[in-house]
């Protein structure tokens, strides 16, 4: 696994551990597992995500691999670099013999994409030409803590005010963290002959203006009102978010343009593979209670 000290990737390498999993890491600094829970009970590889010798190492007998690397963490400049760690990945795991590759990426909307997401796309559809049967999770929102989406409406609830562009109309389609997880380990055993992507979502469809409220109204705080202003660019939307999120604006930037279209899910066919969660797919105010109680 990739990705395993970030905010999915670690609960993801619990809940794998806790099935019965072997599970085996490909980090950068081994050091920085050591405050989890599990680093004693996973398999460490220790390297470049970008190295062919590392990731020779990483997929040597490996049956499931999930990518859930990106690059863009301090850098405009991060779709070629994606690309390349995708491309390696890929053909690690089809020298290696891997059986399925699981990727987590961003919703797809009609038209023009923005550079986030065109480069989420970029990166899925290289992991499916790797030849290895790919398994590309289409997701908006992921609600819970460390989602870098999650951590800007947390902040953006307890302002008193909250100015922003006419893109809070626009509707996203969010979906609770234990569901995504979910589906990241059902995908683990669809068939060889299943190799696309697919949507993944909850079951609310909400404005974003709609999200900060029903967001506030969850953790009992009162609703901030919204003012919208005609202009606002991503860059500057995004320099006053890091202000309050726990992340680079280069990282928010790239984020705050995928709020410019709706972000809903265009087909749930993940279904026909991987059952829905016992009692339903999870609504957004339990999503968020769950969230808090992590």
């Amino acid at each position: 696994m990739t990705g395993a000290s970030g905010a999915i990737g670690s609960r993801l390498t619990t809940r794998l551990l806790n099935d019965g999993w072997t599970v085996r890491v490909l980090t950068r600094d081994e050091a920085r597992l050591a405050d989890f829970s599990w680093s004693g009970d996973v398999e460490v590889v220790e390297g470049d995500a970008a190295s062919p010798e590392t990731l020779t190492r990483a997929a040597a007998d490996v049956d499931v691999a999930w990518f859930l690397i990106h690059s863009m963490t301090g850098t405009y400049d991060y779709a070629e670099e994606d690309r390349k760690i995708a491309r390696a990945f890929g053909s690690a795991c089809s020298t290696a013999g891997v059986a399925r590759i699981v990727y987590l990426g961003g919703l797809l909307p009609e038209g023009e994409l923005s550079e986030h997401l065109d480069s989420r796309r970029e990166v899925g559809q290289e992991l499916i030409d790797s030849g290895v049967p790919t398994a590309v999770l289409q997701a908006g929102i992921v609600v819970g803590p460390g989602s870098v989406s999650y951590e800007l409406l947390r902040k953006a609830v307890a302002l008193p005010l909250v100015v922003a562009p006419t893109w809070v109309n626009h509707r996203v389609q969010p979906i609770s963290l234990a569901d995504a997880l979910h589906y990241l380990v059902g995908a683990a055993d669809l068939p060889a002959s299943v190799s696309r992507a697919f949507d993944i979502g909850g079951a609310d469809t909400l404005t974003y203006r709609e999200l900060i409220g029903a967001f506030a109204e969850a953790v009992g705080r009162r609703r901030p009102p919204v003012i919208t202003v005609p202009v606002l660019l991503p860059y500057t939307t995004a320099f006053a978010a890091g202000v309050v999120a726990p992340a680079p604006t280069s990282l928010v930037s790239s984020l705050v343009e995928s709020l410019q279209v709706d972000m809903v899910c265009r087909e749930h066919d993940i279904a026909e593979h991987v059952p829905d969660p016992a009692g339903g797919l999870t609504d957004f105010r339990t999503a968020v209670v769950q969230a808090q109680r992590d």
